[in-house]
């Protein structure tokens, strides 16, 4: 079964589960007078809405690329996961409203021994059904799927707090009723505000987790002729829809066909081990042909890496028709003052080497 069959299959599934329990919910809420159960079936109505949001995002972004968009419409699953968000946070925003209203004019609930049954089944459906569709959503890698089901797993504890206040009013004649709404209310808030933070911060652009990027480039680094891979960055145009860009190092002794068919396969053993198309693989030249140039580099190393701030030192090569120096050098995001470090490591490498143009890159640590 293909990734958008798993989708749709998922989210019809817990659209039918949440509007049933909504509507259990709802009557035992009105029956009983318990605002908080009222406020729960008004969550599962909009973990419904979530499902619908989520297939009609998963349609659209199935769409074949086009002139407009060549890279496909992937990344209105993103989107879509926007849009739940946002109707998470008004559900919670109008659940708190009214939980304050109750504060203020309390009403007294009244329980009976079906109501709390149904609820007490509510909560293991909730939590059979946040296992089931987070399960999917990691199988296919669906962000809207995923949270979903922690929000499903996230409203069985929500219930099961809604049945706890009911045996302590049923104990002790003591209402958390309105206050109990107040706190899911707010725990929706918060649920709406995180995931929507977390997908715009998916939208603009994440750094690829440090083991995925590993991953890929001891792919590249498998083949014989590769004695490196750097700068890697990875573009994301939606779940399962990646291109990436690579500098590799191999011999100054490799001509053009032999890079060319090297490249070839290097293309499609990455997108075949991790989906992952690579549209550019650039070079770094390593010296082969300078017997000098390994001792010089071995203490430009030395000298560079004794700055704290620096990662890393790759692209090392001596051009010794032209008298220069090149190489890459990576400095923690975190410092202040990168470039003004950049400069005195240039300069520090310049005056151990007169004779040579230092021609060094300042790199980031984009991918780790």
């Amino acid at each position: 079964m293909n990734r958008e069959k798993v989708i749709i299959k998922t989210s019809i599934i817990g659209i039918i589960a949440n509007v049933f329990l909504a509507g259990f919910k709802a009557f035992i809420g009105f029956i009983s007078n318990s605002v908080a159960v009222i406020l729960d079936a008004v969550n599962n109505l909009s973990d419904a809405l979530s499902s619908i949001i989520t297939i009609i995002g998963t349609k659209l972004a199935g769409k074949a690329p086009d002139k407009k968009h060549p890279l496909g419409y992937g990344r209105v699953e993103y989107l879509s996961t926007m849009i739940i968000s946002v109707i998470i946070l008004y559900a919670g925003v109008t659940s708190f409203i009214e939980s304050v209203k109750k504060i203020i004019t309390p009403e007294k609930p009244d329980y009976s021994s079906v109501s709390l049954i149904i609820i007490a089944v509510a909560v293991v459906v909730k939590i059979a059904l946040g296992l089931f569709v987070k399960s999917k959503g990691k199988r296919v890698s669906s962000e809207s799927l995923i949270a979903s089901g922690t929000d499903a797993l996230f409203d069985s504890v929500i219930s099961f707090s809604t049945l706890v206040a009911a045996f302590v009013y049923l104990l002790f004649n003591v209402s958390l009723e309105a206050w109990l709404g107040a706190i899911i209310s707010v725990v929706i808030i918060k649920s709406g505000f995180e995931m929507l933070k977390d997908t715009v911060s998916l939208v603009l652009g994440e750094r690829i987790e440090a083991e995925f990027a590993k991953a890929v480039k001891q792919t590249i680094c498998s083949f014989s002729e590769v004695n490196g891979a750097y700068d890697l960055i990875i573009h994301n145009y939606g779940p399962q829809k990646q291109i990436a860009s690579v500098h590799i190092e191999v011999a100054d002794t490799m001509n053009a066909e032999q890079l060319d068919f090297l490249e070839r396969r290097i293309t499609e053993k990455v997108y075949s081990e991790h989906s992952v198309y690579m549209t550019g693989i650039s070079v770094y030249a390593l010296n082969t042909k300078n017997n000098s140039a390994k001792k010089i580099m071995e203490n430009i190393y030395k000298t560079v890496l004794d700055f704290e701030e620096v990662l890393q030192i790759h692209g090392f090569y001596i051009d010794e028709q032209k008298k220069t120096i090149r190489f890459d050098v990576i400095i923690d995001f975190d410092i202040k003052n990168i470039y003004e470090k950049f400069e005195k490591i240039k300069s520090l490498v310049q005056s151990q080497y007169p004779e040579y143009k230092v021609e060094p890159t300042l790199d980031f640590d984009i991918t780790e």
